[in-house]
Order: structure tokens, then sequence, then C-alpha cells
């Protein structure tokens, strides 16, 4: 390995085993870096039944106490003086800050006391979530803080190119490109099992319609009543069938207005990859995602995927060959595109085998050498030596550190 070995400090208040896009991204790069040899250190709030282990030098549990109508979900809460206990003992050579709550605020206060440098992620774009629920003044305060926020970091690392230029527009500086990867051994068109689609009252011929992910408000989960109403109109003939794989604060109101639809609640691990193989077409009409990692695993899982033309799908997908796009917000566009995946069934066959093809290279070793490329250029560009500033993170012309 050519990069020294470090000590890497991950801040976050959402880690596996708990279910959504960014534990599952940590935790694959938190196994990959320590694959690489270097020691990683988890700063995370404590999960349900969790007992803390005294005197661990990978895993720091903080307080948490749970988001209003995210049940699951937690803030988490940890004192700058406890950080600095620990840190002064044992320092990191740099830390990567995930969430922007209280313990990443408390992380990075601690951090810039000590000349620790600091990479952060915009992993959740909660200003859109705001909008979403109609609190424009808090999207505009939201916005503000993050900004602050990741100023204060030596680079902000963003999964896609779209939201990149989305930030730059609002103000953010030092912005680096980092995707996701999608593994393609679990997610993968041989876990397809015909007595999983026999359950769903689904014949060989028939298509299941799938969907994958946290069953909110900002997840614009009405279209799929719509697009679903559309499809089953434009083929009469065609036996479909909504499946809907996860779980939320929306759910029970989903149950109710669509009373056809299979609810299998959260999956995990090679449950959900079975799932993901046994659909035949993926609708993510979510308008608020920073990636949307669901939509690389559906690729993975040989589905061929309708989304709005942002984010992962922007990235990964090839409209007409690949998967179908449609203008962000444009709500027939997505579901005309959805009825043309299923007009011809070589149409459905090709995008669904090049789909399989182009995600089955997207795999994470390449994001977690990325990864560290990007943590080892932050300590070349803020030793841990030097006191941080606001002067000092600005980072001149020709410095090594990332810039996107």
């Amino acid at each position: 390995m050519n990069t020294p070995a470090l000590r890497i400090t991950l801040v976050s208040e959402t880690f596996p085993p708990e279910i959504n896009g960014v534990a599952n991204t940590l935790g694959r790069l938190s196994d990959g870096l320590r694959q690489r040899g270097h020691h990683v250190e988890v700063v995370r709030p404590r999960q349900a039944g969790e007992v803390p282990v005294d005197n661990d030098q990978q895993l720091l549990l903080c307080r948490g106490w749970a988001l209003p109508g995210y049940p699951g979900l937690q803030w988490g809460e940890v004192s700058m003086h406890t950080l600095l206990r620990r840190w002064r003992r044992q320092r990191p050579d740099v830390l990567y800050i995930a969430t922007e709550g209280p313990l990443g605020l408390s992380a990075l206060r601690a951090a810039r006391r000590l000349g620790v440098p600091v990479v952060s992620g915009f992993h959740t774009n909660f200003p859109q979530y705001s909008g979403q629920y109609g609190l424009g003044l808090l999207a505009r305060l939201l916005t503000h803080y993050l900004r602050w926020f990741h100023r204060r970091t030596v680079a902000t690392l963003v999964p896609s190119a779209s939201q990149r230029v989305e930030l730059e527009r609002r103000g953010f500086e030092r912005l680096a490109l980092m995707a996701r990867g999608v593994d393609a051994c679990l997610f993968n068109p041989a876990r397809r099992s015909q007595s999983l689609r026999e359950a769903w009252g689904l014949g060989a011929d028939d298509i299941a319609v799938l969907h994958v992910g946290r069953l909110a408000a900002e997840k614009n989960l009405a279209l799929l009543r719509l697009c679903m109403a559309a499809l089953q109109k434009t083929y009469p003939q065609q036996r479909l069938r909504l499946i809907v794989v996860g779980d939320g604060p929306q759910r029970a109101a989903l149950e109710q207005q669509l009373p056809e639809a299979l609810f299998c609640g959260a999956q995990r691990g090679e449950t959900l990859a079975e799932h993901y193989a046994s659909g035949d077409l993926f609708l993510f009409p979510s308008l608020t995602e920073t990636f949307g990692n669901v939509v690389l695993e559906a690729m993975a899982s040989g589905l061929a995927v309708v989304a709005y033309d942002e984010a992962a799908a922007a990235q990964h997908i090839r409209h007409g060959h690949s998967g179908a796009l449609a203008m962000p917000g444009d709500q027939a566009a997505f579901i005309d595109a959805a009825c043309w995946l299923l007009e011809e069934s070589e149409t459905l066959r090709r995008v669904r085998l090049n789909a399989r093809q182009h995600a089955s290279r997207q795999g994470w070793p390449a994001i977690v050498e990325q990864f560290e490329m990007h943590l080892s250029n932050a300590c070349r560009a803020l030793p841990a030596s030097s006191p941080v500033t606001d002067t000092a993170l600005a980072i001149k012309p020709g410095s090594t550190a990332p810039r996107g």
C-alpha cells in the first residue's frame, strides 16, 4: 500500500446495522479502510440495546435521542471535552464527519482545537427535505448553517456532480466528488427467486414493479400510485404488482393509498438482494437525494430503473440504454418512461442486461481508494501539528487538497 497507515476517525449519527444510505456507505468505507491497513475509530450514538465497552479504541458511543417522526433514526450528543480528552490520549491523523448535527459539531470544534484536519461529507440534503415539508424559512437557516459548517473543513465530499453544482451555487467551497459503489456479488440477478415471486402472487411472465427505500414524505412516493395506475391502464392484459420494500413514517398512509401493493418492510443482506433480483421494473421517484444507493443496487440486480435525471440516476443511467430518465419534477415524463419500458419485452430485457453490466463495474474497492486519497490529501494540506484557523482552511493554489 503506497499510502502510510493513518489513524482515521469517522463521526456519524447513523451507522450499520441501521438501514439507510449513509449508514451503508460508512460501513463500506470503514471496512475498506481497515482492509487497507488503517486504524479506524468510529464515533456515533448508542443504538437500541447496545452495551458500551470500556477502553474500546475503535468505537466511542455517545448519547442519542430520536428524531421526531423518524423511528430508528437519532441525533447524537457528546461534549467537546470528552472528545478532547480521548483524542489527546490518542490523536487521530484526520477526521471524517458525515453528519452535521450536534455530534458532528462537537467533533469539528474539538478537532479544530487540536489542529486535526477534518474532511466532511454532504450525505443528506436537509434543506431540500425542509422544503418538502413546507418549512421554507428553516431550509434557508439550514443552508446557512451547513455552509458555515463545511467551510470549516479542509474539503467536503459530495456523491454526485449535480449535487456539487447545486452546492456551489449556494456558496459552498472546496467541494470534491466521491461517488458510491455497489456490491455486485450481493446484488445479482442470480438471486432471483421464483418461490418469492409466487409468494407475491406472480407467475414467470408477470411484472413485479419494485420500490426500495425509506417511506417518508420527502421521497415523493405519491407518484408510485399515479405510475401504477397508468401502467395498469396502458397494459390491462399484463399482470402487474407493486412491491414496496422499506419502512418509515409514511408506511401506514401508503398502505391505505395502495391497497393492492405488497409491503414487505425493511430487508437486509441476502434477503434484500433476493427481493431486488425478483423484481422486473424499479420505480424511484425521489427528488431529494444526494445520491440514492438503491439505484445502483437495483441496476446491479438486473432491474430496469425509472428515475429523475439527477444524483445517482444521472450519473449511472443512460436513458434508453440502461434505464429510463425524466426531467426532475416532470411526473408525466416519469410515467411515460415506465410505460415505454413495458411496451416491448425485448426493450425491458435489453435495458435490464445493460443495467447489470454497468453496475457490475461500480465496485466499492475503487471508492475506498478514492476516499483514502482524499483523507491523505487533507493530512498534507493541513498537518495535524498545525493550528486550525479559518485562514488555514483557505487552501492555496497548487495545494494537494482535493477540489473535485
